[in-house]
């Protein structure tokens, strides 16, 4: 199955980089290139994408990968997904560290107090 987040990644590296080859898309998301077939040939197979083959290539197994206009919306939608979602991450993460923060001026000051109780 084609997750959003592996949709939304080669959908915006495909736009960025249409001549990338499959093996170099694999290095760059850090998946097989399998997946990555898998994941292109079902992106076409939904019209996101269209493969058109290099005309005056010397290597005649080129393509280079175009998103179709229902691609890019699915791209633009993704892309407002995933902002709300690192949106969120980051809130959370602010008040962790407030937290965290919190919580380490509590153990100094617990520390300056037993030191000053055993001092004076």
């Amino acid at each position: 199955m084609l997750s959003d987040e592996y949709r939304y990644k080669i959908l915006k590296h495909l736009e960025t980089n249409p001549e990338i080859s499959q093996r170099e898309l694999a290095e760059v998301l850090g998946i097989s290139l399998g997946r990555v077939n898998y994941c292109i040939q079902a992106l076409i197979e939904k019209g996101l994408v269209k493969a058109n083959n290099f005309r005056n290539s010397n290597n005649k197994k080129g393509y280079a990968y175009l998103l179709t206009p229902r691609g890019i919306e699915e791209k633009a939608k993704l892309t407002i997904e995933f902002l709300k979602i690192k949106i969120a991450e980051h809130e959370a993460l602010k008040k962790e560290i407030k937290s965290l923060r919190e919580e380490a001026g509590s153990v100094q000051m617990a520390k300056v107090t037993q030191h000053l109780t055993k001092v004076g």
